[in-house]
């Protein structure tokens, strides 16, 4: 496939006029909706908003290259534009952007076109190139050079991979010059970004093209959309100098165990492409041990930027995110079963099937202790999995509840790094004996001492009040909790308050006695409010919103009704004072009615799907109407209306 094949000239923009970064995105993102190419424009802003998030694709030189892989693109589309003037888009180097190239890749589609906008990604490395691309003036021209350029890159990988495999075949000839090979100039490379179609390409590309002006022989690996590609071997790793991780997700690590390893951002592989491998060259980098997580010199040179508190968000998301589907499956199961017993009773083989699968011998037997499990690994690496499991098993089964599989996992993982530093004095003999033996052994007795003596007694007793408080709650009290936890969905939608919200009903609904999921109907009642609210104000405001935006506030209806609040999120990217306020505003109240109506929802999530499934159920979807409502005609009178250009 051909780059042009992607590059359709119908959506191309050769004069940008768009002046800012969000602009830029919104003009790229018209032009893709005006051709057909996506479905959905909010859910691919969105998408792409999120991807920005996480880094900038302004990877700098002048280009920019956001992209996103989702369902709301019906064909694979990359869109070219060019601002003369240039655009502030937050580039990694601070300039102005100048060539822009969206890509929209669908869910679930054939690999072809990843690996058609690889190709791209490493021709916009060559400074001659853009500066061609620069002087372009049509589509025309456009498509022109982008054919020349890749059939002239495709025959230089051609004769390149021809010379390599002539070099193997000397290699197998000559074993003897096996030898001297080691001791040639040799590093390893792994590149990966989160959505794997550009930034883990472009990486690639930049340490091989300085790696050849600088006569060190590379390998890279790239873990993109498709996986990991050209998969280092261990002979290669073995005899490397050094090992470069350029990534913005995990990628795995355990066999460079011993090695000097750079971890930067896939960022750096691509700007700072020369001292990666120039420090990779000379083992100028924190030798990696997988055993027990992370040494401490590598620690502060990898995250060197990283607060504690930061860190401690990421280990607690890392097994809230794998305990989520244990909770979301079984929970459901459960309140449909609840369904099935008043109607035929608690003897009925679907009920007792349900309860199975659900309740405590099937998906919610494993809530606690995956949650505890992947904590402690998000710290402490594979060995730490263990340790952190059975301690979350017992604190489950010791009525310590959340709270317990919460500290349990936070101790194993901290356990195992501290073990680590305390055996680091044994004899290189005994290296083998830490993974299967020393960490598994002392890592259970150290982490399961502890919980049973200390951990287990306290939060047993703290989970235990808890649930008694909250049981006998009076409904003023209830009210103001409601309010803080519906409140708390909007503040980040998504981010670190909303998760936290979240999680606290998660632990009250996971507790014994509290199944019945009173703070779960508030949660979910202040999710739901913002998408509905924006949904609201955009239909009945119209004159304070552009029609793209009434167009996406149609979406809202189903994203609010389905309990996603991410589909406000453009929409408080844009705006984020009046969004967020209003939305705070009415999610609170909606949270505070739940509970003062004494609403209940034996379901983690689902939206209006599993509101029948509340205790009062016309209730629920009364305080979420009002809410939405309150919200809606707060953005509405507060937005001012638009001044046609």
């Amino acid at each position: 496939m051909r780059i042009t094949d992607l590059m359709i000239k119908e959506t191309m923009i050769m004069d940008l006029r768009a002046t800012t970064k969000e602009g830029a995105i919104d003009e790229l993102i018209a032009s893709l909706a005006a051709s057909g190419r996506i479905n959905d424009q909010v859910l691919f802003k969105e998408m792409i908003l999120k991807r920005e998030g996480e880094s900038s694709t302004g990877i700098g030189g002048g280009i920019a290259m956001p992209h996103a892989k989702t369902t709301a693109v019906n064909e694979p589309t990359v869109v070219f534009a060019k601002s003369t003037r240039g655009v502030d888009y937050e580039s990694l180097d601070g300039e102005p952007a100048h060539l822009f190239f969206m890509i929209a890749a669908p869910e679930g589609a054939a690999n072809t076109h990843l690996r058609t906008l690889a190709a791209l990604s490493k021709l916009l490395i060559d400074s001659d190139f853009i500066e061609k691309l620069m002087n372009t003036t049509n589509p025309d021209e456009v498509s022109a050079l982008f054919d020349t350029q890749q059939a002239e890159k495709e025959a230089a990988e051609k004769a390149k991979a021809e010379a390599k495999a002539a070099r193997e075949q000397a290699k197998q000839q000559a074993e003897a010059t096996l030898e001297g090979k080691d001791n040639k100039p040799f590093v390893v490379a792994v590149t990966a970004c989160p959505t794997g179609i550009a930034h883990t390409f472009m990486a690639e590309d930049a340490l091989i093209k300085k790696a050849q002006e600088m006569g060190v022989e590379i390998r890279v690996e790239t873990n993109g959309s498709e996986g990991a590609q050209t998969v280092l071997t261990d002979d290669e790793i073995r005899r490397a100098s050094g090992v470069i991780v350029a990534a913005d997700k995990n990628v795995e690590m355990a066999r460079f165990d011993g090695k000097p390893v750079l971890q930067r951002p896939v960022s750096d592989g691509i700007r700072k492409s020369e001292e990666l491998i120039r420090k990779a060259m000379n083992g100028d980098a924190p030798i990696y041990h997988s055993a027990g997580g992370k040494s401490s010199s590598e620690t502060s040179s990898s995250n060197e930027k990283t607060k504690i508190g930061s860190k401690i968000y990421k280990d607690l998301m890392n097994g809230i995110s794998h305990m989520l589907p244990f909770v979301v499956g079984g929970g459901i199961l459960l309140a449909i079963s609840f369904l099935i017993e008043q109607t035929a009773g608690e003897n009925s083989q679907i009920f007792k099937l349900l309860q199975t699968i659900g309740g405590g011998e099937g998906a919610f037997f494993f809530l606690i202790p995956i949650l505890a499990g992947f904590i402690a690994m998000s710290i402490g690496d594979r060995p730490a999995l263990m340790p952190g499991m059975v301690g979350g098993l017992m604190a489950a089964n010791s009525n310590a509840g959340f709270l317990g599989g919460l500290a349990a996992g936070f101790l194993a993982g901290y356990v195992i790094l501290g073990l680590r530093k305390l055996l680091a004095g044994l004899p290189k003999t005994l290296d083998g004996l830490k993974p299967i033996l020393l960490y598994p052994v002392l890592g259970l007795l150290i982490t399961g001492t502890i919980s049973y003596y200390i951990f287990d007694p306290i939060f047993g007793g703290i989970n235990t009040w808890l649930v008694n408080v909250l049981n006998n709650l009076g409904t003023g009290n209830a009210v103001i909790l409601g309010l803080i936890l519906g409140g708390m969905m909007s503040i980040d939608m998504g981010g670190p308050f909303n998760k936290a919200a979240y999680a606290f009903a998660i632990g009250v609904f996971t507790s014994s006695g509290n199944v019945n999921g009173t703070m779960m109907a508030a949660v979910m009642a202040g999710g739901m409010v913002p998408p509905l609210a924006i949904a609201l104000a955009t239909t009945f405001f119209k004159n304070k919103f552009t029609e793209q935006e009434r167009k996406s506030g149609l979406t809202n209806y189903v994203l609010g009704l389905s309990f996603i609040t991410e589909g406000a999120i453009p929409f408080a990217a844009a705006d984020p004072l009046r969004i967020l306020t209003s939305c705070i505003i009415g999610s609170a109240v909606a949270g505070g009615l739940t509970q003062f109506w004494g609403i209940n929802i034996p379901a983690p999530h689902g939206g209006i799907f599993v509101a029948a499934l509340a205790n009062h159920a016309l209730l629920f979807l009364l305080a979420v109407a009002i809410g939405a409502v309150i919200s809606g005609l707060i953005l509405g009178v507060w937005k001012k209306v638009l001044v046609a250009k």
